[in-house]
Formats: C-alpha cells, structure tokens, sequence
C-alpha cells in the first residue's frame, strides 16, 4: 500500500527527527510530517535584511568530542548527520547590578570554573571540588545507565547520584559547604531549565552544568537549522520521507485502541507506530470526544505546569563586536542574586541574557557587523490584562526596549543608533510556531513530583497509548535542544529493541 509506512512522525522538530533519523537508519520505511514549510520547530533560523538570525538556541550542551562523544554526538553520529560544530570555552560572564554587586567571567574546563569562583569567593574551593566530583559520578552514571540493562552499580559505586537525585541544587551546595555567593553565581545556569534553584532536581542540573564545564558549549556555525537539515538529509538519505505544510489532524485507531495511523486533511495514512513530536496536551485535545485517553494521562497533563517562555530580540548591528565592545558570547545581567527572586521579579528584569554569536562564530554575519540575541523574561503573568492586537506591536517594542537601554548604560556601549535590522519574538510568537500552550520553550516545568528522574521511572506507567510513543522536550528529559534529541533516539531505540524481540 503506498498509504503505509512502517513509521510515522507527527512533527520535524528536534525528538521527531532524531526518532525519524534512527528508524529510517535502520531501514524502516518511515515518512515525517510537518506542518510548517521547513524542519526544526525551534531549530530553525531566519533572514532579514543581510543578517541570518538564530530563532532560539544560545549554546548547545552534551556535544562532546569525536574522541569522546556525549550524547547529542552519539544522536547524531550513528545515523550519519554532519555537523561542523564550534565551541564556546568560556562559561559565562554575570553582571549582578543589585545589592553587593560583582562582575565574573567565569572560565571553561574544571579547573578554570574552580578559579574563577575562588577569584570572586575565596574559600569556596573546597565545596566546589565537592561538586564537580559529584558532577563528574553524574555524567558516568547517566552513561552506565544507557548501556545496560540493571544499573547495580547505582547502589554502590554510584550511590551519591542516586542520592543527589533526592534533594534540590540548594540543598545540595549547602551540603558542600559552597558560600552563598559562590552558589548565585553557579546558579546563574538556572534559566537554561526554567526552574529555580529550591526547588530544581541536583541531578538534573549537574547533569548539564558539568558537561558545559567539562565540554564547553556547542554552537553550529550555519545556526541550529544546521542541525535539522543534517538530520533531514539522513532521513532522506535512508530511504525516508519528509512531507511540508502536513498537519496531522487526527489520529487513527485500529479495533483493538492501537494507534495505526495518521488524517492529514483528507488523506488517511497507516503505520506499525506514531512518534508524537506535538506536546501530549495537543494531541489529547484533537482526539477529545473520538476517544478515551486514559485516565492516568489525562491527570498526568492537568497536574503539570507550563514551563519557561521568553521574549527575544534579534538584532542586527552595523558594526561588529570589536567596535561594540563586546567580549564574552554570554552575558547574564541580574538585580536579584537568587535565582526564585530572579524568577518572581522576572517584570522587573530580575535577569536577562544577551548572546552575540560572532565570538564564536566570527563570519556569522557579513563583515564589520554583528548579530546580538536578547532573552528576556516574559510570563503569562507579565502580559497586560488590557492588552489588545493594537496595542501588541508597542507592547513588545516597550518591552524589549528597556532592557537594550539598561544594557547599553551597564556596559557604557551604544547599540541603538547601529541597530540596522530587528525582530521580536514573544510567548504569542512561539504558541502560534510551536503549538504549545502559553508559548512555552521547554514543554513542562521539571520540578517536585514532575522531575526528571521521576519521570523517566514512570514512563511505561504515564503513557498508555499503544503504537503512540511521545518525544521532544516536553517529553521524559525535558528542557532543550539536547534533551529533545535524546529522548528521539531513545524512543526509537527502544522500539527498535521490542521490533527485534517481536522479530519485525
């Protein structure tokens, strides 16, 4: 039957292709559908004027070497998708500008991220140790876990992980004895998980600190579209298919509630099993009054928060960063050094990040220019009550404009008169391209009950669909990019694992 395939992907965004990828790889007939006119849902980028700008990732974490790959790598390597990665070393660079204010650089490598901290906190070296040993027993437990089947060696010699997987990234430094200070400004990497501090799983956040640390930071130098056409070209590659402007409209059941196929307007495709790269509230929705999701997972999307969602300015400057002034890829700039006030004073600029990708990518845009990328705060919470269509376009523009103004007077630097080209985006932009309640970037908030060790133990619980398997970041891992494309090549595995014990 041409209407058949073995696998169907409902999205190209960065789980669908993984999981896309590593089913095509291994010769099954698998087709992908998206409903946009391009791959990568917020791997993706755009052009305005002569600039090509980076839609959403600052920095890409679990890369790894070609000597030593980490888990993006062994995504994307098994399956032949080429990418020519580039490393930021540096980790960041922090303004606090509130009450007892500093300014730190802090440095790459475990060495150079202890010295920077001692340099700013004298007598945190100690804690510090402490935390990237645990840091470094996280990412090798993580890795044991993956490659076998009873993980014993949680109860041994990985016991302090199966521990720090209990407390908060708080609790944990205040068990190593890591100064206040020191901890704010080792928390400053909050945002990238959306979760405050208190309240974040240690495990979860050691898990990408480390690798950062450890690794450095990843960026492609064509922008993350980079990533999603390396991962299309394999799927195409493999025998694959990629079907643009195909929204899938309904699921199909077969007699016995499996999953068997897909509507896409008025075309009824079928398939041994579903890959869902669209978050579980959307597709519960569109099979609302067709048919009983169960009850379990219909409490499990009503229990969970809506995670981080930001406003973005994209700027395109007619100078360069030389000219500007500009030194470190990543600027955090905070009033409030704790990471929940960070968050509950998100409308006061409790923090903002500012990325320019020309120090890690010198020719990412023409010559004697410069691209700068604005993260900031912007919550459901933060939206006038009265705010109309009209008044969207001058909301945004206040908006973002107060923090560009707040940064040229921290720095001393003028960004406003070279500002050649320019583009926001808010939470109203992601929900209508990605689909996702409010906006959200990160799919659901990972925290309390919701994290991510607990999510991955009750997975086969929590998702009782047959032949609809869920992936992508609002899925078991969580957050971003990397997360995203873990728990693509998961989901696939782990089907590929049950097709040769079933002999398909």
């Amino acid at each position: 039957m041409d209407n058949h395939y073995d696998i169907i992907v409902i999205g190209a965004g960065n789980g669908g292709l993984a999981a896309a990828a590593t089913m095509a790889k291994n010769g099954y007939k698998t087709l992908v559908l998206e409903r946009h006119n391009l791959a990568g849902g917020c791997a993706t980028s755009f052009v305005r004027g002569r600039f090509e700008f980076e839609a959403a990732l600052h920095e890409l974490c679990d890369v790894g070497s070609a000597e030593r790959p980490r888990p993006v790598r062994q995504v994307f390597d098994p399956v032949g998708a080429k990418v020519d990665w580039q490393f930021e070393r540096n980790c960041f660079r922090v303004i606090h500008v509130g009450d007892d204010p500093y300014d730190v650089v802090v440095k790459g490598g475990r060495e150079g991220f202890i010295e920077s901290i001692e340099a700013a906190v004298p007598g945190s070296r100690a804690g510090l140790e402490k935390f990237m040993e645990l840091g470094r027993m996280t990412q090798e437990a993580v890795e044991y876990n993956n490659s076998v089947t009873v993980p014993l060696k949680f109860f041994g010699e990985y016991a302090d992980f199966v521990k720090a997987g209990c407390y908060s990234v708080d609790e944990v430094l205040d068990y190593f004895g890591v100064p206040k200070r020191a901890q704010d400004i080792i928390n400053t990497y909050w945002s990238y998980l959306g979760i405050p501090t208190d309240e974040m799983n240690a495990m979860h956040f050691l898990s990408m600190v480390y690798s950062y640390i450890v690794d450095g930071a990843a960026m492609p130098p064509k922008r993350s579209h980079e990533l999603s056409l390396s991962m299309c070209k394999s799927i195409l590659d493999n025998g694959g298919d990629i079907w643009y402007n195909a929204e899938v409209t309904d699921l199909i059941f077969d007699k016995a509630g499996k999953v068997c196929g897909v509507k896409v307007g008025d075309k009824e495709l079928y398939a041994d099993d579903v890959f869902s790269n669209a978050i579980p509230h959307n597709v519960y929705n569109m099979l609302e009054g067709k048919y009983k999701v169960p009850d379990r997972m219909l409490k499990l999307a009503n229990a969970r928060e809506i995670g981080l969602s930001l406003a973005t300015a994209y700027i395109g400057l007619d100078c360069s960063a030389e000219e500007l002034g500009l030194e470190d890829y990543t600027i955090f700039v905070t009033n409030q050094s704790y990471s929940r006030q960070q968050e509950e004073k998100s409308a006061d600029g409790g923090f903002y990040i500012v990325n320019c990708l020309n120090l890690v990518v010198p020719d990412s845009s023409p010559e004697g220019t410069c691209t700068l990328f604005f993260s900031l705060p912007l919550f459901d919470r933060d939206f006038p009550r009265d705010l109309t269509p009209e008044k969207y376009k001058q909301f945004k523009s206040d908006y973002v404009g107060r923090y560009i103004e707040h940064f040229e007077k921290l720095l001393g630097i003028d960004i406003r008169s070279h500002i050649e080209e320019i583009a926001i985006a808010t939470p109203v932009t992601f929900a209508r391209y990605l689909g996702t309640p409010k906006g959200a970037i990160y799919g659901y908030r990972t925290s309390g009950w919701d994290n991510v060790l607990l999510r991955s133990v009750f997975e086969p619980m929590d998702f009782k669909i047959k032949g609809l398997h869920f992936v992508g970041g609002h899925h078991v891992m969580g957050d971003g990019f990397s997360s995203a494309y873990v728990t693509g090549s998961m989901a696939a595995n782990a089907l590929l694992k049950q097709y040769k014990k079933e002999g398909k």
